[in-house]
């Protein structure tokens, strides 16, 4: 049976090395890393007010626990955590960690956080900050809010659903994405990826889907969307509404209502190799 403890701790590592143990209505203060190196563990019902806390874990469930500003880099080097109903106030969380799966928690300042961690798993969570998930692979998100740019920068292997992303700049350098049933609002999405699926997706964008190498959409919407698809290969595009401009697409195929301008330079691109069809209603 799990050891309980519960207590305000001071001083660095406060509980380090701790396992088999339940820390329970506990309030972390000054101290770095209190439970670094950590195994088997409960958190439940916490405050963390200092740098460090869950440096090196192995097997941790944390509830209902709050992450205050001063809380910074607090999750590195940990491997299987599962986090539910929690509050996390400072940057930088989660780096080189694995097997993540976080439910209705929030990410208040979530600048450099979740970089070059793998096997992620979100469901209900919101995250306010740029450079969300850099570098990562293995993601799955349902219900994910982001206000922030440049998300996914450089990640992978990743399927997003029913989702709203406020992003300048997201997906780019990424391979194997797959984005359904979600709103995207954000200049120049996508550029220099590979494998990029949209489907039943609305997005708002300014020079958006460029430089993409392997790009589907199903019963999409580009709404106020200009110079779209520039340098864009192997395109398969089924567009809905109305676009604002498509500017030099390598090859494949775009299918949209209506095209206001259609920009086919010769001297950049052959246009033979994309086919255009509009369908005006």
């Amino acid at each position: 049976m799990k050891k309980v403890l519960t207590g305000i701790y001071e001083g660095e590592r406060a509980l380090f090395a701790s396992k088999d143990v339940i820390v329970n209505n506990s309030t972390f203060q000054n101290g770095e890393s209190p439970l670094k190196e950590s195994r088997d563990i409960e958190v439940h019902n916490c405050i963390f007010k200092w740098k460090y806390p869950l440096w090196y874990i192995h097997n941790v469930l944390v509830t209902n626990t709050t992450w205050e500003e001063t809380a910074r880099s607090g999750i590195w080097y940990t491997h299987n955590i599962n986090m539910i109903n929690c509050e996390i106030k400072a940057p930088k969380q989660f780096r080189r960690s694995s097997h993540i799966k976080l439910t209705n928690c929030n990410f208040y300042d979530a600048k450099e956080t979740m970089w070059t961690c793998e096997e992620i798993e979100m469901q209900k969570v919101y995250v306010k900050g740029d450079y969300f998930g850099m570098n990562s692979k293995s993601i799955k998100a349902n219900n994910l809010r982001i206000d922030g740019n440049y998300a996914f920068d450089g990640a992978s292997d990743i399927e997003i659903r029913d989702s709203v992303l406020n992003s300048k700049d997201a997906f780019w350098n990424c391979h194997n994405v797959t984005v359904c049933d979600s709103i995207i609002d954000g200049e120049y999405l996508g550029w220099n990826s590979t494998n990029l699926t949209f489907v039943n997706c609305t997005i708002y964008s300014h020079q958006g889907l460029c430089y993409i190498k392997g790009l589907k959409m199903i019963n999409c919407k580009l709404i106020n969307s200009d110079l779209t698809f520039e340098y864009c290969e192997d395109i398969d595009a089924e567009i809905t509404s109305s676009i604002k401009s498509v500017i030099n697409p390598i090859s494949g195929q775009i299918k949209a209502q209506k095209i206001e301008k259609l920009i086919l330079d010769k001297q950049y691109i052959n246009p033979s190799k994309t086919r255009i069809i509009v369908e005006e209603r």
